[in-house]
């Protein structure tokens, strides 16, 4: 996807993912635009594809999802790990993310889940019932340094 950001898009981009809740006035107030011409560009960066969506990040601890892990998952197809299989891992509510990797394993996957006993269970009645998962291992975190959701918005001068 090529899409060409000039520094303005930059800023609105590095704005809006700081807080996706900024209000439009705000937007502009701080690009030194008027209004109508930030709405207009953030309309022109969802339809490009370049904002996907709007996110809250909530705290996993208050909603009793303290259990994060990661499962490498190696399939019987090898190397040429199907997108069925990604579907399917992806359709599973406590699957946070699906990675197609390079190396011995398939998928890298990312669960959270209450507890030992809902991995657990996870393991057992949903990824169990997937075909052609060969064998999986499981890390689990035992504490989290960083974790952030947010990209890296390069200037427009740093860009390569």
């Amino acid at each position: 996807m090529d899409v060409v950001l000039d520094d303005t898009d930059i800023k609105i981009l590095s704005l809006i993912q700081g807080n996706a809740r900024i209000s439009n006035a705000d937007l502009a107030r701080e690009v030194n635009m008027a209004p109508s011409a930030v709405l207009e560009r953030v309309k022109k960066l969802e339809q490009k594809k370049v904002i996907i969506q709007y996110n809250a990040v909530i705290n996993p601890a208050a909603v009793q999802q303290k259990l994060l892990a990661f499962i490498f998952i190696k399939s019987k197809e090898g190397f040429t790990c199907s997108t069925d299989m990604a579907k399917k891992l992806a359709a599973i509510p406590e699957v946070q993310e699906v990675h197609h990797i390079a190396g011995e394993d398939c998928f890298l996957v990312k669960v959270r889940t209450a507890d030992s006993a809902g991995l657990m269970q996870l393991m057992r009645n949903k990824l169990q019932k997937i075909p052609n998962i060969l064998s999986t291992k499981t890390t689990i975190v035992l504490e989290t340094a960083k974790e952030d959701h947010q990209l890296v918005i390069p200037k427009k001068n740093e860009t390569a």
